[in-house]
């Protein structure tokens, strides 16, 4: 982990990558909020940016985030805020028409690595820019130079730095599903699978000094040699319409994995991280009759050999670990709706949540059920990334703060413990 040192702040933690440090949706920051004061907080700031539905991300004083402005022609764009006061530093801007599904505006989230934002648009337009200028360092046209074969809702996995590289999953033709570009440079290093992209992110896992990259695609979850892109492990799977969208879950050796039409996967994990095998896959009879758990864009939490997430009509269930047995469901955290998201990040015993009502939970979460402790709405759902009105981007918890934004604003909620 790092930690820097915020004027005001003690023990401060960044959120510089798609669900933090770690990709692991895990906070570590103590002196936070044990309940809220009232049923809304007012934020500590506010401002307007266009639609979209990247998380944002906080580094060294300054928020990240990309969006997309329809009028007078359509862009996409990369905005840099101060951490404090919502202040634009830099913004960029580039000319993008879309050709996909849900078109309310770019998916992957701004990754901050040594003082550079590398950002990916939805149509493959990957930059890499100084961090505090918004200077182009390098960038790439990925759908032109790797004719993308584009998935139905476009290019959505935030890309991955490990050591000198940046891992993509972009859906290239000739064996470029995953790509490993010179991160310093742009340049390739090395590509393999010929699968068909989804909007999972990929992780890096790690033992014994051998790092293995988890990429799940729309046709296979994989391990792939991070140096060279060979792949270690693989195990086919064609998930319904692609919806591979969930960040694959490292726990004690295992990675587990669920999506909307396709149900859920555990896999153990060799000596090394390089070989695999299936523990238990399941799969119910449809949307509305599930078996185990069939999340839609939330990455499930494991505590203490079991699992918790939001199963396809927004129904909050506790899993068995280790056979995918239901412990309990409950309806409370969110309401019962297709697609229902709850986004879950955990701090020491307590699971904080992040509804599609823009509402913030504070919870326990065990065999024994479902414990709300507290709940305070922070911003108002909007309509252009679903018409009925959700905030499906993933927060950034960072500095003792929560970073959040609908299709109209960014705001900054202080949760520092009064």
């Amino acid at each position: 982990m790092c930690f820097i040192l915020i004027s005001g702040y003690c023990n401060a933690q960044d959120w510089p990558d798609w669900r933090g440090i770690n990709r692991d949706g895990t906070w570590i920051e103590t002196g936070l909020a044990e309940k809220f004061e009232s049923a809304e907080l007012i934020p500590e700031w506010s401002v307007p940016i266009g639609s979209g539905y990247s998380g944002p991300t906080v580094s060294n004083g300054k928020v990240y985030v990309t969006d997309l402005i329809k009028e007078p022609s359509q862009t996409e764009g990369i905005l840099c805020l101060d951490e404090r006061t919502g202040e634009k530093i830099w913004q960029y801007r580039y000319p993008c028409e879309y050709s996909v599904g849900y078109p309310a505006g770019p998916r992957a989230s701004v990754v901050i690595n040594n003082g550079n934002a590398y950002s990916l648009g939805t149509m493959g337009n990957l930059f890499c820019f100084d961090a505090v200028d918004g200077n182009i360092i390098w960038q790439r046209d990925l759908n032109r130079d790797y004719e993308i074969r584009m998935p139905t809702w476009g290019i959505s996995a935030t890309p991955l730095i490990v050591d000198d590289k940046i891992i993509l999953q972009i859906s290239g033709s000739n064996n470029a599903c995953v790509i490993a570009l010179d991160k310093n440079t742009g340049k390739e290093i090395w590509r393999n699978l010929d699968d068909i992209a989804a909007y999972s992110a990929p992780v890096l896992i790690q033992k014994n000094g051998r790092k293995v990259v988890v990429v799940w695609t729309e046709d296979s979850l994989s391990g792939l040699n991070q140096e060279t892109g060979e792949v270690f492990w693989r195990f086919p799977w064609k998930t319904g319409s692609g919806m591979s969208i969930a960040t694959p879950v490292l726990y004690n050796d295992y990675i587990f994995v669920s999506c909307f039409y396709s149900g859920s996967l555990l896999i153990k994990l060799g000596s090394n991280y390089t070989s695999a095998e299936i523990v238990w896959q399941r799969c119910g009879e449809s949307e509305r009759k599930t078996d185990a758990l069939h999340c839609v864009m939330n990455t499930p939490v494991i505590i203490g050999n079991f699992i918790y997430g939001v199963d396809s009509y927004g129904e909050l269930r506790c899993l068995e670990l280790a056979t995918g047995n239901r412990v309990w469901e409950d309806l409370t955290a969110v309401k019962k709706d297709r697609w229902a998201n709850i986004h879950f990040v955990q701090n020491g015993n307590k699971t904080w949540m992040f509804n599609e009502h823009g509402e913030l939970i504070i919870s326990e979460l065990s065999p024994d059920g479902f414990k709300e402790i507290s709940r305070t709405k922070i911003i108002e759902p909007t309509r252009e990334q679903l018409p009925r009105g959700v905030t499906w981007s993933h927060p950034a918890f960072a500095n003792k703060h929560v970073y959040v934004r609908n299709d109209k604003k960014m705001v900054c909620v202080d949760l520092i413990k009064k």
